[in-house]
């Protein structure tokens, strides 16, 4: 089970680095802050897992 979870945060990790790079690349301000946002997304469901890792330690 921690594998499937660890290949998930892994994804997101990946799919994160590639919004920073259209984050970098952005030609308007629009553009920019739909790329934060989906970068918030990826790190809220990153932490949601990892949460979900602490609840179970305990």
């Amino acid at each position: 089970m921690n594998s499937q979870r660890d290949l998930l945060i892994r994804g997101s990790e990946k799919v994160i680095g590639h919004y920073e790079l259209l984050l970098a690349s952005a030609k308007s301000e629009h553009e920019r802050e739909l790329y934060r946002q989906r970068i918030e997304r990826e790190r809220r469901l990153i932490r949601d897992l990892q949460d979900g890792l602490d609840h179970r330690a305990a």
